[in-house]
């Protein structure tokens, strides 16, 4: 028998190797993007809820009133003094029209007390140094300036911060590096 050309034979069919996809479709591309922009946006508000809802502290409670008391000054181009009364926890900004308060919604106890611009006399108190030279008020002019002062704060068990105030930007000085 000879082994040749044969045609009518019937071949055997070859199985098919069947391509992966190595790509992710649209519609995958699209449900991760809608997704991560859904959970971005969740995380977002909670954040800002969060913060917003946050106490203030001693310091944030000080800086605003200093704030606007100066940006009071210079829009109603008046002289502004600003004063603190610790028994009903409010700022007072007073000027020759009239007098505006600013309440402290703090819930722990503070005592905030406005001293000379100079290091004054200092007493021990609860083995603490705090500066017994205060001064009634502080004075923000109309063209942004201040007068010369230091603010310092006690709340809760925390030691006293003395914070000096530039008499032209209304604003912290900061301390030099230690």
């Amino acid at each position: 028998m000879r082994r040749g050309n044969n045609r009518t034979a019937r071949r055997l069919p070859r199985p098919r190797v069947q391509r992966q996809s190595t790509g992710f479709t649209l519609l995958e591309v699209l449900l991760t993007t809608a997704l991560i922009a859904l959970l971005s946006g969740l995380f977002v508000v909670g954040t800002t809820t969060l913060l917003r809802n946050r106490p203030q502290t001693a310091e944030e409670v000080v800086r605003a009133a200093i704030a606007l008391s100066r940006r009071y000054a210079v829009e109603n181009y008046r002289e502004v003094r600003l004063s603190y009364d610790s028994k009903a926890k409010t700022f007072h900004a007073s000027t020759i029209d009239g007098q505006r308060d600013f309440p402290i919604e703090l819930g722990e106890e503070i005592q905030i007390d406005f001293l000379v611009a100079q290091k004054g006399n200092a007493m021990l108190l609860g083995g603490e140094l705090v500066e017994t030279t205060t001064i009634p008020y502080v004075s923000f002019y109309p063209d942004g300036t201040c007068s010369a002062f230091r603010v310092q704060w006690r709340s809760g068990p925390t030691p006293p911060h003395i914070v000096a105030i530039d008499p032209w930007t209304c604003a912290p000085v900061l301390e030099a590096a230690k």
